[in-house]
């Protein structure tokens, strides 16, 4: 009969009409009859008046107030209040029960969304609010990539189908592959079969290529996933510390002393130490750089495969450790937090990442929220020693989804739509939720190149001015579906060599011996 919540509306609204019978109570000759209304007054009246017609509503009040019109003696006058008091509550439960049952009525149905973080139900609630006339809600199944659960469960819902199948669903980097070209990639809907003219929205989105060749299934070439960020990575440095070891904090100054190519970098990580501080706070840093610019991935030709990119990160791991160039942490830990604060064993130079790692990690990690509180302004990005890109989500329609034209229409406005109503454009600018938001690199250049990036985190550098040519750089062909799992497994082998548990060689057969123990895939000759 009424939608979720209506009983607390309905409660409230009981509970003024006893706080108005209370009131006449203190009229005089009022109280007796004031107390029969209260006890005929409950909470069950309204309930059973959501069930009824509004006539029969009236009545019912009517009928209350005459029964205890009987007792008024002087006072007909008064409790005229009380009945006024009930006609008008029963009236506006009366309009709201209609439209609780007009909306219900109304809606088209339930759009059901697999995701890990609530970032994407938020921009469905937003598209809602902004186009009411959408007609469908959002039934958002989120969890967490902790653990591995994420996969499964979607991987179950997928293959399960029914009505809470998911009709569309997220997928980040480290295993979007599987989704798009992997194992999974066969429930996912072409984006044409969504209603999307591709390769007209692709053109006039300019979207980053990278994205693109991530979300198109090699089996029949077509596209079923796109990301919206754009995660092409930048070298994230401290101004102060820049000042203080080489005279300027330019960016381009900077750059040419960390790289190109990670000899420059070591060079640098030289000259920091001398002054006392670390390049970076641990081997995780340079890790997303090294793997995400590899030219090829885990897997080749269906067997493991060690790219030299790869195999050389022993290498540089073993050099940052043996010379105190890092404060040794891990990454997602409280040590790597404190340095972005500037209170770790040594101050920090810099981090690795896109601009997501800037306002969603650094950004509130820093010890302020203005420049000069904690490391908060002094900031500034450059080029990296080697082009890279970190992390994305990519939005997947389904195929068995009897909803693909609403579907198409809210992924197109997430990953395409490339005016000042898309949602790419309020993402890039911060103004999603109103002025003052975030601000983020965005898949879309034709977004980009109208927007503005600069940020206070950043001393008002406008970062999409080396996040944007970063793109360039990002290579989608390096990933496999099996990377979440084979990463953890070779990045533990290069910590257990760096600390001098292991040989080199030690490191990379366990490496190779653990990955076809556990994901049953032969080694390359």
């Amino acid at each position: 009969m009424f939608i979720a919540g209506d009983f607390t509306i309905v409660k409230t609204l009981w509970l003024v009409v006893r706080f108005n019978i209370a009131s006449i109570a203190k009229t005089p000759n009022c109280k007796r009859s004031a107390c029969i209304i209260a006890q005929e007054i409950n909470f069950g009246y309204f309930k059973k008046a959501l069930t009824k017609s509004f006539e029969e509503a009236i009545i019912m009040s009517t009928k209350v107030v005459r029964s205890s019109g009987k007792n008024l003696g002087g006072a007909i006058k008064t409790m005229k209040k009380v009945l006024s008091v009930i006609l008008c509550l029963t009236l506006i439960l009366s309009m709201m029960v209609a439209f609780g049952t007009a909306s219900a009525e109304a809606s088209k149905g339930v759009i059901n969304i697999y995701t890990f973080t609530d970032e994407v139900p938020k921009m469905l609630e937003r598209y809602i609010e902004l186009n009411p006339d959408f007609g469908y809600t959002i039934n958002a199944t989120i969890i967490a990539t902790t653990d591995g659960l994420y996969q499964p469960a979607l991987d179950q819902a997928l293959a399960a189908g029914g009505a809470d199948a998911p009709d569309m669903y997220c997928a980040e980097s480290a295993f979007v592959l599987k989704y798009t070209q992997g194992d999974m990639a066969s429930y996912a809907a072409t984006y044409a079969d969504l209603g999307i003219d591709v390769d007209a929205a692709l053109a006039a989105a300019d979207i980053a290529q990278y994205t693109v060749e991530i979300g198109t299934r090699p089996a029949d070439g077509a596209l079923v996933g796109l990301g919206y960020q754009a995660t092409g990575g930048a070298f994230i440095y401290r101004r102060s510390l820049a000042q203080d070891v080489w005279g300027t904090d330019d960016p381009d100054v900077v750059a040419s002393k960390i790289g190109p190519g990670w000899d420059k970098f070591l060079e640098a990580a030289a000259e920091l130490k001398a002054k006392g501080y670390g390049i970076v706070s641990g081997d995780g840093d340079p890790w997303h750089a090294v793997e995400n610019s590899s030219e090829k991935g885990w897997i080749v030709d269906g067997k493991l495969y060690l790219d030299p990119a790869r195999e050389a990160f022993l290498d540089l791991s073993k050099t940052l450790k043996d010379n105190g160039y890092h404060n040794d942490t891990r990454d997602w830990t409280d040590a790597w937090y404190a340095d972005m604060k500037g209170i770790g064993e040594q101050p920090v130079f810099g981090f690795f990442g896109p601009a997501w790692l800037i306002n969603y990690v650094m950004a509130g990690n820093s010890g302020g929220t203005q420049p000069g509180e904690g490391t908060y302004g002094d900031w500034a990005i450059c080029n990296p020693p080697v082009g890279f890109f970190w992390g994305g989500t990519w939005v997947i329609g389904s195929a068995a989804s009897e909803k693909k034209e609403a579907v198409g229409e809210l992924i197109n406005w997430i990953t395409l739509q490339s005016d000042e109503n898309g949602l790419q454009y309020y993402w890039a600018n911060g103004t999603l939720n109103g002025e003052g938001g975030t601000k983020d690199t965005v898949a879309s250049g034709t977004v980009m190149a109208m927007s503005n990036g600069e940020l206070a985190f950043l001393g008002g550098q406008n970062m999409f001015d080396v996040f944007v040519p970063a793109n360039q750089f990002a290579n989608g062909k390096n990933l496999t579906q099996y990377d979440e799992t084979i990463n953890n497994i070779w990045r533990d082998y290069v910590r257990q060599y760096t600390a001098g548990n292991v040989t080199r060689e030690e490191a990379i057969a366990s490496f190779k011996q653990s990955v076809t123990d556990q994901l049953d895939i032969d080694v390359a000759e």
